[in-house]
């Protein structure tokens, strides 16, 4: 979320591992923020989660170099302490959303059992 826009959501295919984040935030944000105004984009800040997989290395140090001071998370200079009791926007409005469409039952769909 940006001030009142809503960027994506963006559905991954894979698991997420650090590598598929940084593909992500290399490929695939970029083309996110396109409709966002550049002012905008020159003042926003970049949040994480404790999601592992945006803890990786390679994934610290592209945020490090492309967004240098401008994101939030642990790692980052400005930290964002695990199990903050501040909620975030997707906290408390996206992730809700999200649930609903992840399980939502297709038309169709057959369950497989294991055997």
């Amino acid at each position: 979320m940006i001030d009142d826009m809503l960027i994506g959501p963006v559905i991954l295919d894979d698991r997420m591992t650090g590598q598929n984040y940084l593909n992500f935030l290399q490929n695939e944000l970029p083309k996110q923020l396109e409709d966002v105004p550049l002012a905008t984009r020159i003042a926003m800040y970049f949040q994480h989660d404790a999601a592992p997989s945006h803890y990786t290395r390679h994934v610290m140090q592209h945020l490090n170099d492309t967004f240098p001071s401008w994101w939030i998370g642990r790692g980052s200079t400005i930290n964002w302490p695990p199990r903050s009791p501040v909620l975030t926007p997707l906290d408390f409005c996206l992730w809700g959303l999200m649930k609903c469409e992840v399980y939502r039952k297709k038309s169709g769909y057959t369950r497989r059992t294991a055997r």
